[in-house]
């Protein structure tokens, strides 16, 4: 495994970068209480939007991170607030005919009930798991990402879902049906065994066939192009394998794990804030993804907690060295209200290979923000996950 000579980040570091997150979104609670936050900034600053895109659930996140830092109640009655919002969202099924239930539902509604005892919160995580759910393929065994269900052109599934079904292992804990358990582990199963190349890099998106359920091949919508690393997706893999490790105990999720994070380790520049796609190297006039970097940190220590000792040491000592860097390099101290806590992320960077829209390019971003919170908390508490 690849060795950095990066400071780590000491606790008494992530602390204080920790408390200075807090104080921004702290300042922020008035624009983003009775709205939610944009996906990605404009100039570091967030604009308000409507409940309804798939990045959503990410600020309710912060604010609970930031309540569990300070016991302050008034970060509790903002985060229940918006749990309202997604109740109504989820029952009157605004923008989710899509597979993002866990993005919206883990980090606001499911941490609402693990924190608060909120039943509306668990009430709107247990009916986006329904709805997850629905976009299930038995040919193939894989939630849809998008589109009609059943069409060719959208019969296919993208790594970014590992961060999904977490949602649906909550949901099995928490009801006993044991069918979300099935139909998450058999959507992590067809994952595994088509989205990882032989050398460890993985595709964002992967076909399958309609008639027959077999595996067709990778592409991308948003690296480079279709046998590129995309950064995030490569990110996504780390995290998302830790945590079905977590409820499965499969060794097979541990072997891919160690293989994805191989990879995404030897892909980094020396800062270890990767360019948004692997496929660049330092020198690229490229932009960076700090959030795959928060990511990555929140998927370690993850792994840390079930791997042997020194492999658990390697894993921790690595997170903080991530951490460092974002902290030196991206990390927002202070700013007018509405600015974002981490620089340099990339939501959507057009390529002349690519089908995505470009936005959010060299932004902060929503998600983002929340992950380099998740990994700070992660650092120095032990932190009881909401995925």
């Amino acid at each position: 495994m690849r060795t950095f000579s990066n400071p780590e980040l000491t606790a008494n570091e992530a602390e204080r970068a920790l408390d200075r997150a807090v104080a921004i979104v702290r300042q922020n609670l008035p624009l983003f209480t009775h709205r939610c936050q944009n996906h990605s900034s404009v100039h570091d600053i967030y604009p308000a939007c409507d409940n309804v895109q798939w990045t959503c659930g990410f600020w309710p996140g912060e604010i609970w991170l930031a309540w569990e830092r300070t016991g302050d109640d008034a970060f509790r009655a903002a985060a229940l607030t918006l749990v309202d919002s997604f109740l109504h969202r989820i029952e009157n099924k605004i923008e989710v005919d899509h597979h993002d239930m866990g993005f919206l539902y883990s980090p606001s509604c499911v941490a609402a009930w693990k924190l608060t005892g909120s039943e509306k919160g668990r009430k709107a995580a247990l009916l986006a798991a329904d709805q997850l759910c629905t976009r299930f393929q038995e040919k193939g065994g894989f939630f849809q990402a998008w589109g009609e269900l059943g069409a060719p052109d959208n019969y296919r599934y993208i790594i970014d879902c590992l961060l999904n079904v977490p949602l649906l292992y909550w949901a099995a804990e928490e009801t006993g049906d044991e069918r979300y358990a099935r139909l998450a582990h058999r959507h992590v199963a067809t994952c595994l065994a088509n989205s990882i190349r032989p050398d460890g890099s993985t595709y964002h998106t992967f076909f399958m066939d309609p008639e027959t359920g077999a595996p067709r091949y990778g592409a991308t919508c948003q690296g480079y192009r279709d046998d590129s690393c995309w950064a995030r997706g490569q990110a996504w893999g780390v995290y998302g394998i830790a945590l079905s490790y977590r409820y499965t105990r499969r060794p097979e999720h541990l072997d891919a794990f160690r293989r994805v994070l191989a990879c995404y380790l030897e892909g980094l520049p020396e800062d270890m804030v990767p360019y948004w796609d692997m496929t660049f190297t330092s020198g690229d006039e490229e932009p960076r993804d700090s959030s795959s970097a928060s990511i990555v940190a929140c998927g370690l220590l993850e792994a840390a907690r079930y791997v042997p000792g020194d492999e658990a040491n390697d894993y921790r000592r690595l997170a903080a060295q991530m951490l460092g860097s974002l902290v030196k390099s991206c990390a927002i101290r202070s700013g007018p209200q509405g600015i974002g806590l981490v620089r340099h992320g990339t939501y959507s960077k057009k390529s002349p290979y690519n089908t995505c829209t470009p936005e959010g390019v060299d932004e902060c971003v929503s998600w983002g923000d929340y992950f380099y919170m998740e990994a700070l908390t992660r650092l120095t508490t032990d932190w009881k996950p909401y995925w």
